[in-house]
């Protein structure tokens, strides 16, 4: 398994410092919030997208995914968020990332059957597109949908290879889900794996990777048992946590303690 960061631990940094964190700490990859607070967002023009492009390449360091805000199952009509969502696989192609990252985002008024069927209808419509540009779209295990099981019921009416799934662990473990579950829920789609650690289920103030409640070995073992060799990036929340510890001091000891794990599962 590869590691890799997400940049909504270093809100607003500079692409450059981004890079050069990840090239510092040993990560191999950068998963990037795909804001227009932060430098690499669908708003940039032709120039800026070559030459984030091309500061990746020289730095070694993949762009793991664009993580978007479309929320697929909100109500409303589709074309408002299928042309987010095509910006954002725009935006995926131009840097050579792989995956961007969409959100459920149902509300509580619609009912579970109008919520999925919403979603897949746009996924479904998005994915020969994703497809043209060699790009993936994927859900994340949130909101209206964080588990597995939840995920999947999307997922199965789609039925398209450039449509799967974004495991979120925080999110299947406050759903009730065992790493296992989740991992047979959602492996014929994974696309990658987000790790994080958080205080309680009451309080997800991120900490420092096995400084908290979430039993992070217990997936890392889930994934080597069954020979997954992706992308385990760790999203820490410190856009939403002003007083959370800053990232940019705690990625040389997050990326010691994954390749613990990585080495005690293998």
């Amino acid at each position: 398994m590869k590691l890799a960061f997400s940049t909504l631990g270093v809100p607003g940094l500079p692409l450059a410092d981004v890079l050069r964190l990840a090239s510092a700490h040993g990560y191999h990859g950068v998963e990037l919030r795909a804001h227009p607070e932060e430098p690499v967002h669908p708003g940039l023009g032709p120039e800026e997208r070559v030459a984030a492009a091309a500061a990746c390449k020289a730095a070694g360091i993949e762009v793991v995914g664009i993580a978007g805000y479309v929320r697929v199952a909100a109500p409303g009509p589709d074309e408002p968020v299928l042309q987010e969502l095509y910006g954002l696989l725009e935006l995926a192609r131009d840097l050579g990332s792989g995956f961007v990252r969409v959100f459920p985002g149902a509300e509580d008024a619609q009912s579970a059957e109008d919520a999925d069927a919403t979603a897949a209808r746009r996924l479904g419509t998005a994915a020969e597109y994703a497809a043209d540009l060699g790009v993936r779209i994927l859900l994340e295990t949130h909101d209206s949908h964080r588990t597995g099981a939840a995920a999947i019921r999307v997922l199965g009416l789609v039925g398209h290879r450039h449509v799967g799934a974004l495991w979120d662990v925080m999110h299947t473990w406050l759903g009730g889900e065992q790493p296992a579950e989740s991992y047979a829920a959602l492996a014929p789609y994974l696309g990658y794996v987000q790790v994080k650690d958080i205080s309680s289920a009451a309080d997800p103030t991120p900490l420092p990777l096995g400084a908290g409640v979430l039993p992070l070995a217990e997936y890392v073992e889930v994934l080597s048992r069954h020979g997954w060799d992706g992308w385990l990036c760790w999203e820490y929340e410190k856009r939403w946590y002003e007083q959370a510890a800053p990232l940019e001091d705690l990625l040389g000891a997050g990326h010691d303690h994954l390749a613990r794990l990585l080495n005690d599962s293998a």
